[in-house]
C-alpha cells in the first residue's frame, strides 16, 4: 500500500478513533516564537538546499532548479495528526520527527512533482493540529488555523522580498495547504498587481468554490494561466456527506485539465506514484468529474485489497502524478512564451 496513502489513512485513524487530539483550549504560549525565513531549516524545499523535492521517480530528469525561469510557492498538508507528544492545537517547527515526517510524506510525493516547472519553495509552519477540522471547539480550532496561515503569509512576504525578483509563480498545495493557499491567493494575488506573475494555482484536495475569486477563474484547458485548478478525489458512485458538494464547486479533471463531466480512461494517465517513490505507475485510474467531486474507478496494485476507503483525498496528486508534473511544465512554458 502506497506510503503517503498510509500516513492519511493513520492520521485519521490516529484522530478520529484514538482519540489523540489537543489539549484543552488554544494557548499562543506553546507557540509564541515566530519563524525566521532567513535560515534554511524553516523550509521543507528550497532550491539553496538539498531536500525531497529535488528527487525525481525513475526515468523523470531535471536540470538544477537554480536555472529554472519560474517559482513554486508549496504549501503541504496536515502531517501533524495526533502522534505521542503532540497534543498542542499546532505544530512545533523544531519537532524533528514531525519535519522528518513531512519532508519523507507531502514534500518528496507532492512537492518533487513542480520540480520541473521551477525553483521549489515549500516553507514549514506551525500547521494546526488535523483535529482542528472535526472539533466543536470552534474558537479553539480557528486560533490555531489563524496561527498557521501567519506562519504562511510571513514566509510568502519573505520569499517575495528576497526570492522572486519579479518572477512568475505558480502556487501549489494539498488538503490544509489548500486551506491557507486560497486565502493567499485572495490577499496577495486577486486583483492585486502580483496577479500579473500568476501562472497557475493548484489548490487541490479541499473544496473551491467557482466564485472563490473575483479575478482568477478555474482553467479550463491545460495551457490557460492566471487561473487555478482543484478537486477532490473520490471512489467512483460515491458522493460524500460532509462536505459541499454541487455545481458551485470547482472541479478540474487532471487527465484532460477541463472542467466538463466527460469521461477520461485511464489510458490518459501517464504515472502515479505510491508506495515506491522511483517506480511510475501508468495508466492506474480513470477520472471523471461528477457533483463537485472527482470520481475515479477503485485501482489496481500491489496491496490494493487493503485500500477499502471510498475517499482518496490522501491520493489526490499521487495518482495523477505526471499528468500534474507535465501540466505545470506545460503552463510554465505558455506563461513565458505570452510574457
Amino acid at each position: 500500500m502506497s506510503k503517503i496513502l498510509l500516513l492519511g489513512f493513520s492520521a485519521f485513524l490516529l484522530c478520529a478513533c484514538a482519540g489523540i487530539k489537543p489539549q484543552g483550549a488554544f494557548s499562543l504560549t506553546a507557540h509564541s516564537t515566530n519563524p525566521d525565513y532567513s535560515q534554511l531549516e524553516n523550509w521543507a524545499a528550497h532550491p539553496e538546499k538539498s531536500d525531497p523535492a529535488d528527487r525525481n521517480p525513475n526515468g523523470v530528469t531535471q536540470a538544477s532548479q537554480m536555472d529554472d525561469k519560474v517559482d513554486v510557492f508549496f504549501l503541504h498538508p496536515t502531517t501533524y495528526t495526533g502522534k505521542k507528544g503532540q497534543r498542542n492545537w499546532n505544530g512545533d517547527l523544531k519537532d524533528g520527527k514531525l519535519n522528518e515526517r513531512t519532508d519523507g510524506s507531502t514534500i518528496l510525493y507532492q512537492a518533487s512533482i513542480f520540480n520541473g516547472a521551477g525553483r521549489v519553495f515549500a516553507p514549514r509552519y506551525r500547521q494546526a493540529h488535523l483535529h482542528a477540522y472535526f472539533t466543536k471547539d470552534t474558537s479553539s480550532s480557528q486560533a490555531a488555523f489563524e496561527l498557521a496561515y501567519s506562519d504562511v503569509k510571513a514566509a510568502f512576504q519573505y520569499y517575495l522580498d528576497h526570492y522572486n525578483q519579479g518572477r512568475p509563480i505558480i502556487i501549489a498545495s494539498h488538503s490544509q495547504g489548500t486551506t491557507h493557499g486560497v486565502r493567499l491567493l485572495k490577499e496577495f494575488f486577486d486583483k492585486q498587481p502580483l496577479q500579473a506573475q500568476l501562472v497557475a494555482a493548484y489548490l487541490v484536495g479541499m473544496p473551491v468554490l467557482k466564485s472563490a475569486f473575483v479575478a482568477i477563474p478555474p482553467c479550463e484547458t491545460p495551457t490557460d494561466t492566471n487561473c487555478f485548478c482543484s478537486w477532490r478525489t473520490y471512489k467512483k458512485d460515491y458522493l460524500p456527506k460532509k462536505y459541499a458538494i454541487g455545481n458551485e464547486i470547482a472541479v478540474t479533471n487532471p487527465l484532460s485539465w477541463s472542467t466538463d463531466n466527460i469521461y477520461q480512461p485511464k489510458t490518459e494517465n501517464e504515472g502515479a506514484v505510491l508506495r515506491k517513490f522511483e517506480k511510475l505507475l501508468p495508466q492506474l485510474v480513470d477520472a471523471q468529474v461528477e457533483q463537485g467531486v472527482l470520481w475515479v474507478t477503485k485501482p489496481k496494485f500491489p496491496g490494493s485489497f487493503l485500500f477499502r476507503t471510498k475517499n482518496y483525498h490522501i491520493a489526490d496528486l499521487n495518482f495523477f502524478y505526471m499528468n500534474v508534473r507535465h501540466n505545470a511544465i506545460q503552463r510554465a512554458k505558455t506563461f513565458i512564451q505570452q510574457d
